[in-house]
């Protein structure tokens, strides 16, 4: 009687065997690496690894340029985006590379974003549905054409009906 490690092999069949895989193409496998998604957000400590400076810096980036800001999870902890992690870069390349003081590094920053946003602006295609079209509110106008016997009239019935008001106390 042959045994198995965990059955009784000798009342096994022989077309119960499985087939031989060394005479079968190779599938290709897919490894766990190939499913991971993308990080969306990331913490100080790996931002602060990835820009090779230090986590009190990042902290104190943060209070001077108004364009880094993380933004914080339940637990309190900053989050970093990919558009804060580029801008950490930007600033770091600015000050340590570049050598740009604090103040002249704000000024290039914010003038790069500017350009960037107005390139946006003008590389964005209208949406098709007009229910998808934003809501812009009408401009303000900057004369209001009333005609001074309008405002008389309207002062006039004004000044009655505070008449009328002040009688009935």
């Amino acid at each position: 009687m042959v045994q198995g490690e965990f059955f009784d092999v000798s009342h096994a069949k022989q077309e119960d065997e499985l087939p031989d895989v060394s005479t079968q193409p190779e599938r290709s496998r897919r490894g766990l690496k190939d499913f991971t998604i993308p990080k969306l957000y990331r913490s100080i400590s790996e931002v602060s690894a990835l820009a090779g400076v230090e986590q009190y810096v990042l902290r104190y980036w943060e209070t001077e340029f108004s364009e880094l800001r993380p933004h914080k999870n339940r637990a309190g902890n900053r989050v970093y985006s990919e558009k804060d992690i580029r801008i950490v870069n930007r600033i770091k390349e600015l000050l340590r590379d570049e050598r740009y003081t604090i103040e002249g590094a704000k000024q290039i920053l914010k003038q790069e974003l500017d350009s960037e946003k107005k390139a946006q602006l003008i590389d964005a295609k209208p949406p098709e549905d007009d229910a998808q079209l934003p809501i812009i509110p009408l401009p303000v106008p900057t004369e209001i054409s009333v005609q001074v016997v309008e405002l008389l009239e309207i002062k006039k019935s004004l000044l009655q009906l505070r008449e009328r008001l002040a009688f009935t106390k």
